[in-house]
């Protein structure tokens, strides 16, 4: 089986005819109908029902349009990882990151690899979720992933650096808004919820301690962002648990409230020891040493000393 061979596949698989994907490749007809055959003859199965009327996938060549697709999108991104090193650059590295890790975290860490690596290309993907990718990770669709423990899988490795607390997201008309005491679960047992979907990090945090509180939560929307689900709050369709950090995407009709149980989430890097190089272990110090940096920016100085009394 040859690329080629998968290329005219999905044009016939995307037109339904053999003539328009004939156009398409700027080929003739026969012999493209020639190389699919070929190719029906070496997979031992069947991948379209031709009629004189249309020509439509079978069972198998459903799932052979995925697998074809990956295969295309896999080659066409080594070619691409590749140019880049022959380009002159030191390497690539594709970099997944949480939510709240997207506004606050990964600006300081594309600033510090600017510095540090410059012949380094990331390829960035934002504003995903644990589960999502730690499957990239494990699919060497992504080599490290700045994410909210814990990991599932006992194939990775995790650094983590840092917590964050739990907070409450309420919209700035909601009934406990105005104050800054914290909030316990109790107190919005009988309020809509928007969440991040069920089964990410920080949902199921949520969900236990909800269940701790003897109640179960009202979920009435979900969103993979951290934006989207404090646009939710603030437009009044719910209450949201999200963790606290000083460049959260606020807008001014929402308001945070610590709860009074006092959850922290960790934040860590993650990645497949098995693929580890030494430039992911260069991007794993990058990454706790641009955490530090935040956190000593954020620390409140320390009051100056008292000067000595003039004899």
């Amino acid at each position: 089986m040859e690329l080629r061979h998968l290329r005219y596949f999905l044009a016939v698989a995307e037109e339904k005819h053999f003539g328009r994907a004939a156009e398409r490749l700027h080929m003739a007809q026969p012999p493209l109908s020639s190389q699919i055959k070929q190719l029906e003859t070496e997979l031992g199965t069947t991948l379209f029902e031709r009629t004189t009327r249309k020509v439509e996938l079978t069972s198998a060549g459903i799932l052979f349009v995925d697998r074809a697709r990956q295969i295309l999108a896999d080659v066409e991104a080594a070619a691409s990882d590749v140019g880049e090193i022959g380009r002159g650059a030191a390497g690539v590295l594709r970099i997944g990151f949480s939510g709240t890790a997207t506004y606050r975290l990964m600006p300081e860490i594309v600033r510090l690899a600017r510095e540090q690596m410059p012949l380094v290309r990331l390829q960035i993907s934002g504003e995903m979720l644990t589960p999502q990718m730690e499957q990239a990770l494990l699919d060497n669709r992504l080599d490290a992933a700045v994410l909210r423990p814990p990991v599932q899988s006992a194939e990775l490795s995790l650094d983590e650096f840092e917590q964050s607390p739990l907070v409450a997201v309420l919209p700035l008309n909601h009934r406990l808004a105005g104050s800054t005491e914290p909030l316990s679960m109790v107190d919005l047992a009988h309020d809509d919820v928007v969440s991040y979907p069920r089964g990410s990090s920080v949902s199921s945090v949520v969900a236990e301690l909800s269940r701790q509180a003897g109640f179960r939560l009202r979920i009435v929307q979900e969103a993979t962002e951290t934006s989207t689900l404090i646009a939710l709050v603030s437009a009044g369709l719910g209450v949201a648990f999200v963790p606290g950090s000083a460049s959260l995407p606020l807008h001014s009709s929402i308001a945070l409230r610590p709860l009074s149980e006092e959850i922290t989430l960790g934040l860590g890097t993650a990645w497949k020891p098995g693929a580890a190089t030494p430039l992911l272990h260069s991007f794993l110090r990058l990454a706790r040493t641009a955490s530090e940096n935040l956190h000593a920016h954020n620390r409140p100085p320390s009051a100056p000393e008292t000067p000595p009394e003039a004899p």
